[in-house]
């Protein structure tokens, strides 16, 4: 059995840029993934952790990172199908805080760089599961 937790926001630091950004200028936006092995005598699991940054002018507007794990029985057996459902839904948490804290804010016409799949390490993160 898979169990999440509540995905969590662990870095929200804005910082408004000193004039107005026109919806025509380019913010440059990054998106990163870290997964995290997590263990304990009953159960396996990861954490994943995704980080985004905005800049506009080399000037950093928004760091912002969320935590979300999975913690999963030891007898259960982890595919890449079900890997990339969990990162795919752990994503899908960090869009959905983006998209609600950016109301108030310089971005609030932006949006997430969108996930890339094909970079995420899959080899590197299954034996994590085993």
């Amino acid at each position: 059995m898979i169990e999440q937790t509540a995905f969590e926001i662990t870095t929200w630091d804005y910082k408004a840029f000193s004039r107005p950004v026109e919806e025509t200028e380019s913010i440059l936006n990054e998106v990163s993934l870290d997964v995290m092995k997590k263990r304990n005598s009953q159960k396996k699991g990861i954490a994943v952790r995704f980080t985004s940054h905005f800049t506009f002018e080399n000037e950093k507007i928004l760091e912002f990172s969320g935590e979300h794990s999975y913690v999963i029985d030891f007898e259960d057996v982890i595919d890449e199908n079900e890997l990339i459902k969990m990162i795919r839904n752990s994503y899908q948490m960090f869009k959905e805080k983006f998209d609600f804290k950016k109301l108030s804010t310089t971005l609030q016409n932006r949006s997430l760089q969108s996930l890339n799949e094909n970079d995420i390490n899959m080899d590197g993160i299954l034996p994590m599961l085993m």
